[in-house]
């Protein structure tokens, strides 16, 4: 127990985080990302049996026509089913079968998981994180993820972790970069699609509308790839190292930052 807590404290470690950001990071535009999703990596036959036997149980009355309601209805029951607890940095498989459990599972596993579903269900994600600018060692970050719907003909962010949208004063749903670009500038509208659900507004602030917040998308991400490695490697070798080994394999993902110079984080 005590070198589990001595690992998790120096993966936390500021100079690590970082390093991190300088190894992954690349500026980017608006006009660069339009075309990326997280499908184009991860084909549905490559996703893991186990999610393939829940997602028969989120769907077990069928799935609604419209785009955002199949992207509600992956939501809502993860959110039922999941309690959450400390980061697994598992396998995508054993990760969903420990969330499932009541053993674990924050922002992040729960956008890689949310991935795999939407694949499943024909949809198009892609995965974005948070940080800030400068660096602030009190914030870590936060991750959630984008859906593009047919019906508005445009990308969704969906916070499958919170199960809450922004909208405008239309009530179209908002984008990633819509919530960025108009934070500050016009009141945003938020509502949680969870039953019963309330957004939890500081927990918005924070990872949202905070003016030091910059967004980056993260690209070339594969499920099979890092759940080959993890398999093997896991729990016999720090995580770090696995995702640096990966990194000089070439078979890393990146982070790409469409709005914000990535180099801000460092002053």
């Amino acid at each position: 127990m005590v070198f589990k807590k001595l690992l998790w404290t120096f993966k936390r470690h500021p100079a690590l985080y970082k390093a991190r950001f300088r190894l992954l990071s690349k500026n980017s535009s608006i006009e660069d990302i339009a075309g990326y999703d997280y499908n184009e990596v991860n084909p549905r036959e490559d996703m893991p049996f186990y999610f393939e036997e829940v997602n028969t149980r989120i769907f077990k009355d069928g799935k609604p026509g419209d785009d955002l309601d199949r992207v509600k209805a992956i939501s809502v029951w993860l959110n039922a089913h999941i309690k959450g607890g400390p980061g697994l940095s598992e396998a995508s498989e054993h990760a969903l079968k420990l969330m499932l459990e009541g053993k674990g599972g924050v922002c992040s596993d729960m956008t890689q998981i949310f991935n795999n579903f939407c694949v499943l269900n024909d949809l198009q994600v892609r995965e974005w994180g948070v940080t800030r600018a400068p660096f602030d060692k009190d914030y870590g970050g936060h991750s959630f993820n984008e859906v593009y719907c047919k019906e508005f003909g445009k990308w969704v962010l969906i916070d499958p972790s919170w199960g809450f949208i922004f909208y405008d004063a239309y009530g179209t749903p908002l984008s990633v970069l819509d919530v960025y670009h108009l934070r500050g500038q016009e009141e945003l509208v938020f509502k949680s699609f969870l039953e019963g659900g309330e957004v939890d507004v500081d927990n918005l602030y924070n990872n949202y509308l905070d003016a030091r917040n910059v967004p980056f998308l993260i690209c070339n991400y594969s499920n099979k790839t890092y759940d080959t490695f993890l398999k093997v490697a896991r729990p016999f070798v720090p995580v770090f190292i696995l995702h640096f080994t990966v990194f000089m394999l070439q078979k890393s993902y990146h982070y790409r930052f469409p709005m914000d110079d990535y180099k801000r984080i460092f002053l």
